[in-house]
């Protein structure tokens, strides 16, 4: 199971419940790895009103959160920079465990989606993380800033920019149906989108969906599938 993600993407923050008890289903039948696809990257533009930028995009993260029913905030402050730095840390935190990967990650995302400040430096993702149970918060600012994370970080971004041919030009009935975003340079993932693979095939399961929809390409894949429903 591959999940395409960003700390920062309302779909995925409106997603988490589902995939987390997918996860938990799933356990012992598949792997699960996370790509951090970068919805916010470092050469981007910076706003030439931020205000105004922010008040747009929290807009719009009502409207998500319109359909998916997860929380946001009164006010969105301002609109990450960069997902490169939560990314990394969240990559980072990954190297002290699955438990602490997940609290950490929670955390950068509840920076944004309920107190309305992104961690987009590596300063406010000290401020964000602080009291994560049994977190080195030390080594994942070292971790962080080192070239073996930037570089994973690196192939996420690059994998979510080579997305399967059957989601790119993908249209579907809304709010989100998960076809592959044009780029500069190509398309990318829409987030999140989750991947089985096995030696059966592969199944995508883009954007937003419903419980059974993962569960049913899962069954199609794997060789001893769930019957419950996440």
């Amino acid at each position: 199971m591959v999940e395409f993600t960003d700390p920062f993407c309302p779909w995925a923050w409106g997603s988490e419940p589902t995939l987390r008890r997918l996860r938990e289903s799933l356990a012992g039948s598949v792997t699960h790895r996370r790509v951090f696809g970068i919805l916010f990257d470092e050469d981007e533009e910076p706003a030439p009103d931020p205000a105004a930028e922010a008040a747009w995009y929290a807009e719009f993260v009502a409207r998500v959160s319109g359909h998916t029913g997860a929380p946001r905030p009164a006010e969105l402050r301002w609109v990450a920079a960069s997902s490169w730095p939560a990314s990394l840390a969240a990559a980072a935190a990954e190297r002290q465990g699955p438990a602490v990967a997940e609290r950490v990650l929670r955390r950068l995302r509840e920076s944004m989606f309920l107190h309305g400040e992104p961690a987009d430096t590596p300063e406010r993702i000290a401020v964000a993380v602080r009291g994560v149970p049994d977190l080195d918060a030390a080594r994942l600012t070292r971790d962080a800033a080192s070239p073996e994370v930037r570089a994973r970080v690196s192939r996420d971004r690059a994998e979510t920019r080579r997305p399967r041919p059957e989601v790119v030009g993908l249209t579907g009935p809304g709010p989100h149906p998960g076809g592959a975003k044009e780029t500069a340079d190509g398309h990318r993932y829409a987030l999140p989108t989750v991947l089985f693979r096995s030696p059966a095939g592969c199944r995508v399961v883009p954007g937003w969906h419903p419980p059974e929809d993962y569960l049913a390409a899962a069954r199609a894949v794997l060789p001893d599938p769930p019957t419950d429903r996440p």
